[in-house]
């Protein structure tokens, strides 16, 4: 009877098959973009696979000398067709030629970052988009020939955007743009020599008496406050008088008075007894009250204790009906409805 192997379990061939197939169909995967000289080098042999017609003799031998890899030579890729090479210090000395024409900068070369080596450029000419539209539906064509909305296909009929340039056109364009690269050549732009940061001027005059010079202010508005029970003015800033301790009130007069944009009192003025205004609840007309404690309205006699007082505010006036009639008879002159 036969031993079995001592090699260990035994694996089905199904098995090992699958595994193997698994194994070098990744590594097919792995190696599809590689080079062609790495992957000879990796496995050992030549393009047509690795040898198998080894002697009997050296059969189950492993070497003890490791495979040494075939030099990879590094190809150059050859440039784009239309491309050119530029140095890139070219590229910057125009750019910094242009921002000094502009701006009046002045950038130096140690200012650039890097410009070692070389830039492609491609000469490409000046396109413009041109757009179509149907000329059934108005509708703009896309990158197809056929309208998305009536499926028309273009024709000539249809109206391009912008209109194709005659021959005249385009040869007046190209004087007129020599014309202004000749005189941009005889005058060129003035660099402005200025200081960014704005400094402050001060206008002042000689005084009279020889003594420091007067300086040169906007004119200011002074408002003046007077207490309506002593006749004292206000000191700046205070709402209460220094002589009698009156708080500052809607009677108080101001000079010089507004009382068009203020006729019911200045904003932050305490509410004075002498007069005031009350809207009327019947009519619904403000009308005015001397002494402040009587209501009663002066267009329909009504009084009530209920009228709502006027608080100090802006108010905008009415208009003027003369302006209003003369405006309306110039508007009848030309005739605007």
């Amino acid at each position: 009877m036969s031993s079995p192997a001592q090699g260990g379990p035994s694996v089905p061939k199904e098995k090992e098959k699958k595994g193997l197939g698994k194994v070098l169909s990744r590594m097919k995967t792995v190696l599809k973009k590689a080079d062609p000289s790495r992957r000879l080098s990796t496995f050992g042999g030549s393009r047509g696979g690795p040898s198998t017609a080894a002697p009997a003799s050296t059969q189950g031998v492993v070497s003890s000398e490791p495979a040494v890899p075939e030099p990879v030579v590094a190809t150059e890729k050859p440039d784009p067709v239309g491309s050119t090479r530029v140095p890139r210090s070219q590229i910057f000395a125009e750019r910094a030629k242009k921002l000094g024409e502009l701006y009046g900068l002045e950038l130096k070369p140690s200012d650039w970052h890097s410009s070692e080596g070389h830039a492609l450029r491609v000469e490409k000419p000046i396109r413009m988009r041109v757009h179509r539209k149907c000329h059934l539906c108005e509708t703009s064509f896309g990158l197809g020939k056929e309208c998305p909305k009536c499926k028309h296909t273009r024709c000539k009929s249809c109206p391009r955007i912008p209109l194709k340039r005659t021959e005249a056109e385009r040869e007046a364009s190209r004087i007129k743009r020599a014309a202004y690269l000749k005189e941009r050549a005889e005058n060129p732009p003035i660099i402005p020599d200025w200081n960014p940061i704005e400094k402050k001027i001060v206008l002042t005059r000689p005084a009279k008496t020889g003594g420091q010079d007067l300086v040169h202010k906007k004119p200011r508005q002074r408002v003046r406050r007077t207490c309506c029970q002593c006749e004292k003015l206000f000191a700046g800033g205070h709402k209460a008088c220094e002589a009698c301790t009156h708080t500052r009130c809607t009677d108080c007069p101001r000079e010089p008075s507004k009382k068009d944009r203020y006729p019911y009192g200045y904003p932050g003025d305490a509410l004075g007894t002498k007069s005031a205004h009350y809207e009327c609840p019947s009519c619904k007309k403000i009308f005015q009250s001397v002494p402040a404690e009587e209501a009663e309205c002066t267009y329909c006699s009504h009084k009530s204790t209920s009228c709502k007082r006027q608080t100090p505010r802006k108010v905008d006036p009415d208009p003027d009906p003369e302006v209003w009639k003369s405006l309306q008879a110039k508007l009848a002159e030309m005739n605007i409805k």
